[in-house]
């Protein structure tokens, strides 16, 4: 009898962490659902509306740039999965080619995923950019507070994932990229238990917090840093962070940093603007063979480590799906 019971407690835990069918309500995107497009179930939303509203999407890649405007109450968007605890089984893709060489009217513009909306969360989607080397090519544009993204992954070469504005939280994520992929201007941002993987040489984030009172942070908590697979990048090529402006802030702790992280930790922007002079560049707990060296002049060490409650206020939980944070 006992273990009986424990097979069927190991068979709930296995069904609860699949998703492989609508939640009641919700829109339906791709083979047997109503909309063959994510942009077409996007239209079919209510912008005026205080409801939560939901999109549920079918296995597949779809090729689209998907853009969500302002809604004013809650949006969630589903991909078919059958393990919620992590992008490793996703199995939905949105993409899409754009960049500013290939002729976008802004680096805004070239995202294949366009978020304006507040209080969203997307679970268990890949969204890629598919440009390549060369330009700047934004797989999500996130431009709102209380954003989700979670078991997400976020694919690109040069500003990946630009993370705007309000409070926002990447959990269990995939970020890849070579050249300033996570960037942004005045969002205060957490990244939690995600894989950021390099697939060049160059900075991982470039933060332009704009002066010293905008609330812009970057926190990347345990999490880890490595070659993206089927790369190749040289030990000592990769930097945690450059400062797009000279107040930039940025904190990486409790991560394992691999051989690619360069000794110094973080570069200037520039030879004429190295933007050094009142960045705060972070580091605590790190771990790994990039953790160690001596690191720029201009950053820190942290005590102790930061907390989510000082980055998103103390009512974070009221928006974050903290089964996703480590």
């Amino acid at each position: 009898m006992r273990i009986f019971l424990a097979l069927n407690s190991l068979v709930a835990v296995v069904l609860a962490a699949s998703r492989t069918s609508p939640p009641s309500g919700s829109l339906t995107v791709g083979s047997g659902g109503t909309y063959s497009t994510v942009q077409e179930a996007v239209n079919a939303l209510s912008t005026s509306s205080t409801s939560t509203q939901s999109i549920f999407i079918y296995s597949g890649t779809y090729t689209e740039q998907v853009t969500i405007p302002s809604l004013e109450g809650e949006l969630i968007i589903y991909g078919y999965t059958t393990d919620t605890t992590s992008y490793t089984s996703n199995v939905v893709t949105i993409q899409h080619s754009s960049s500013l060489a290939s002729g976008a009217p802004d680096d805004e513009h070239t995202g294949t995923v366009i978020n304006t909306s507040a209080n969203t969360k997307f679970y268990n989607i890949n969204i890629k950019n598919t440009y390549g080397q060369g330009s700047q090519a934004i797989a999500l544009s996130a431009y709102n507070t209380q954003q989700g993204y979670y078991g997400v992954g976020l694919y690109g070469y040069q500003d990946t994932l630009l993370s705007e504005t309000g409070n926002q939280v990447y959990g269990k994520c995939y970020i890849q990229g070579a050249v300033d992929f996570i960037f942004g201007q005045h969002a205060r941002t957490w990244i939690d238990s995600t894989d950021i993987r390099v697939s060049g040489s160059g900075a991982i984030t470039a933060n332009g917090r704009s002066s010293s009172s905008d609330v812009s942070y970057y926190v990347i908590n345990k999490s880890s840093v490595d070659t993206a697979q089927g790369d190749s990048v040289s030990s000592g090529s990769v930097y945690l962070g450059r400062p797009w402006s000279e107040y930039a802030r940025v904190c990486f702790q409790n991560t394992v940093l691999s051989a690619v992280i360069n000794s110094a930790g973080w570069e200037i922007w520039s030879s004429s603007s190295p933007n050094t002079e009142d960045v705060t560049f972070q580091e605590y707990g790190n771990t790994g063979a990039g953790a160690s060296g001596t690191r720029a002049s201009f950053s820190t060490k942290l005590s102790s480590p930061l907390t989510i409650s000082t980055i998103l206020g103390s009512d974070y939980a009221d928006w974050v799906d903290t089964s996703y944070l480590a």
